[in-house]
Formats: C-alpha cells, structure tokens, sequence
C-alpha cells in the first residue's frame, strides 16, 4: 500500500514547490532521495550483548535490519581499532522511507522534552541535511523497560536539491519543525548574519 506521505507529495507537495521555487518542470523539483541512520556505540560496540540490543532497536526503529559499522582507522586518543564494530546503520528508501519520515514528524519529535524545532543549520553543502536525536527511546517502538542504555541517533536526509533553499522549502513541506529563527534567507544566508555560504 501506498504510503500517506508519498501520495501527499504525488499530489500535492510536487506542485507546491513548483510554485514556491519557480520551476515548471516537475521533473526539476527536489525531492527525498534516502534517509540514513547511524548509532554510534563506542567501546560498547565490541560487548556482543550490547551490540545486538542496538540492532534490535535499531530494527524496531526503522523497520529494516542495521549494518555494524566499522572504523576506518585507529585513533588512539578515542580508543578506537581499525576494522573493529563502530556502531550500527541503516538506509531507507521508496516507501519505507516515507513511512519513517511520518512516524517521525509526528510521533517521535513531539515526544523531546522541551522540543522546539529543528536548526536548519544542519543543510550542508551538498544540500543534505543532517540532525542528531540524543535518545532513541523517543521512538514508540523502541520498549523502554527492555533497553539497556539510552542511546543517540544521528540522521542523515540525502535530497536531489541544487540550492539551500530547495532543501528547506522541501523539508517544509514534508512539515518537518525547522525553528523559524533559525532559517536561512533565499541566497543561503543567515538572518542574523549576512556571511553567505561558500558554493562548491
């Protein structure tokens, strides 16, 4: 079945950013591409029970069972082994993708304490945007009373935008809570500083 949020942006989402970004050809207007979700463990990733709750979890969370991630090289001032666990992902994409975007937006985020929008600060210079949840038990899944540590999540919205502002105007429209203070200006700028942004 089809999920509710890729049939809003069929219907309706594709023709707002039309209008909003100027654009006549549907085939130009941005969109969300995948979403990729990280769990960095630590030193917890090498205790074998440890790093299978956090695959259970991840797994509740996403719908899709994780990766371990591995580290890339040794820093000895973090602890960390070339080629030992890091943590654990996940890429989601087509529908459940939508479907995590959906529970996100309008289960999980609301459950923060003191929740008061997402920085649109996280837009990078590939016109991704990227935020971190400091607790994954904010998701309904997860079963509180069966975790064994809170844990911190970051994401990861990988878009086919080409400026900063295709990237808010879309997550604005998916109703992600951008804080409106927080936002940039049309030309990549801040609002409370008019440094712009170095292109690539």
């Amino acid at each position: 079945m089809k999920p509710r949020l890729k049939t809003s942006y069929d219907n309706e989402m594709i023709n707002n950013l039309k209008t909003k970004l100027d654009v006549k050809n549907k085939h130009e207007v941005p969109k969300i591409i995948k979403i990729i979700l990280n769990m960095g463990l630590g030193e917890d990733a090498n205790d074998s029970k440890k790093l299978k709750s956090s695959i259970d979890d991840m797994s509740l969370i996403s719908g899709q069972k994780p990766v371990i991630t591995k580290f890339k090289k040794s820093i000895s001032n973090f602890k960390t082994r070339k080629g030992a666990n890091a943590g654990v992902k996940v890429t989601l994409r087509a529908y459940k993708m939508y479907e995590f975007i959906d529970r996100l937006i309008n289960i999980a985020l609301p459950r923060i304490k003191d929740f008061r929008g997402l920085s649109s600060k996280g837009i990078d210079n590939s016109f991704n945007y990227s935020f971190g949840i400091k607790e994954h038990i904010i998701f309904p899944e997860v079963n509180f009373d069966k975790v064994d540590k809170i844990r911190g999540l970051d994401l990861t919205i990988v878009t086919s935008s080409k400026t900063k502002q295709e990237t808010l105007e879309l997550l604005k429209q998916f109703n992600f809570p951008i804080d409106n203070k927080k936002n940039w200006g049309i030309y990549g700028q801040n609002k409370r500083n008019t440094k712009k942004f170095k292109k690539n």
